[in-house]
């Protein structure tokens, strides 16, 4: 139930989505791929002379910007697909994207007029050759590219490369065709349709062990699941994706994995909640997201975390805290709470920065409330040098404040 993959507008937040272990533009999880949590059981206070501050003529260290490293990992596996993107999205630059992912463009700008200009500019950025990955116009037929018939979510360029990857591909055909599938309806999340109202817990938290427990709590499931598939906007999105509609039987499973997918992230707190031995029914508490980014942040409403609410009927309040350089303009970009957080009530809030200087401007100085719990979403340290140079200063400030700290990880 842990972790999970963020919403993103056909796909992930700015760019395609592919299996992570298939060849493709960058790394992201299965439709429903729980992460592995880890944490560091330390608890306590420790003096401030535990860190060193930083000499004034030295620079502040900066993390490595995670989505210009999505765009580097993507030319890594297919050279030029970055400026496809870029070119799809009527964009000349990375800065341009850049200005996308936070909140300064519309969908006008980016030379979307329609429904169907949307959903076709959204598959142009997946026709490359898996095989050999070339993009159309390095081909000598820009046309030639053939889709999977199975999965109908990668490109071949002919027999001969389809050939060569089956070994590869057969094992994440099936898998792929729900990604194909997910990737198309994660629009209701934006439309509204997704998630549907949820009811509060009828069993104490330590007795939901998976997604089956979560969902035989949710009164009228079906009828909630019902009105989505025969609602306005699934039926724009089949009459503009290009695609047959599917059987109303994998659109309902599909609903349901995207509702996992959002509601991953409030859940996983709430684990780390209990992890740690920290209730929330007795107390206020403040959690820190460390390291958000627009995976996070874009399009998040106030109640994108009401589900805590859901789970622990009768809180005292939770303030979450989004701190991230990579952090969105939007409803949640206000100034996170100088007093306790209201009883009953999941209020978000958010720092564009990084976590460190966060902790000197706001924590030391009353501005914020200092963290019951620090949560990570996979990221992605333990796989990248640049970003773990980047992260060394808040590892080390959670380390010597030995505050009690959730990871999570994909796990294949």
């Amino acid at each position: 139930m842990a972790g999970g993959r963020r919403r993103g507008g056909g796909g992930r937040r700015g760019g395609p989505r592919q299996h992570p272990e298939t060849p493709g533009p960058a790394s992201s999880p299965a439709p429903v791929s729980p992460a592995a949590p880890t944490a560091q059981p330390t608890t306590g206070a420790a003096p401030k002379t535990g860190r060193s501050k930083k000499a004034p003529e030295e620079p502040a260290a900066r993390a490595p910007d995670v989505d210009s490293l999505g765009f580097q990992a993507m030319d890594r596996n297919v050279p030029g697909l970055s400026h496809v993107i870029l070119q799809k999205l009527n964009m000349k630059s990375y800065e341009d994207y850049k200005s996308a992912m936070d909140g300064r463009k519309r969908g006008s700008d980016f030379g979307i007029r329609t429904y169907f200009d949307m959903f076709q500019k959204m598959e142009d950025t997946f026709k490359f050759c898996v095989e050999c990955k070339k993009l159309p116009d390095a081909l000598p037929d820009p046309k030639s590219l053939r889709r999977c018939k199975r999965c109908q979510n990668v490109y071949y360029c002919g027999v001969a490369c389809q050939r060569a990857n089956w070994p590869l591909h057969k094992k994440f055909c099936k898998k792929l065709k729900l990604v194909a599938l997910d990737r198309l309806v994660e629009w209701l999340v934006f439309t509204g349709d997704i998630p549907f109202p949820t009811e509060t817990w009828t069993k104490p938290a330590r007795d939901v062990k998976g997604w089956e427990d979560w969902f035989s709590m949710q009164e009228q499931l079906e009828e909630k699941l019902g009105a989505i598939v025969a609602g306005r906007y699934m039926t724009l999105l089949w009459a503009n994706a290009g695609k047959p509609r599917p059987e109303d039987a994998e659109l309902r499973e599909s609903i349901r994995r995207l509702v996992t997918d959002f509601h991953s992230r409030p859940l996983t707190i709430g684990l780390g909640l209990r992890l740690f031995g920290i209730d929330p029914l007795t107390r206020p508490l403040t959690v820190h997201v460390v390291g958000a980014s627009h995976v996070e942040t874009l399009n998040t409403r106030l109640t994108d975390y009401d589900e805590l609410t859901r789970m622990f009927p009768g809180h005292q309040g939770v303030e979450m805290v989004m701190v991230g350089v990579d952090v969105v303009d939007g409803p949640i970009m206000r100034p996170p709470l100088t007093t306790l957080a209201p009883p009953g009530r999941v209020y978000l809030s958010s720092y564009k920065g990084l976590y460190h200087d966060f902790w000197e401007s706001h924590v030391e100085t009353k501005l914020a409330a200092r963290p019951d719990l620090v949560v990570g979403f996979h990221p992605g340290f333990h796989a990248c040098p640049d970003l773990l140079a980047g992260w060394l200063p808040t590892l080390l400030l959670l380390r010597d404040y030995r505050l009690p700290v959730l990871f999570t990880v994909y796990r294949s």
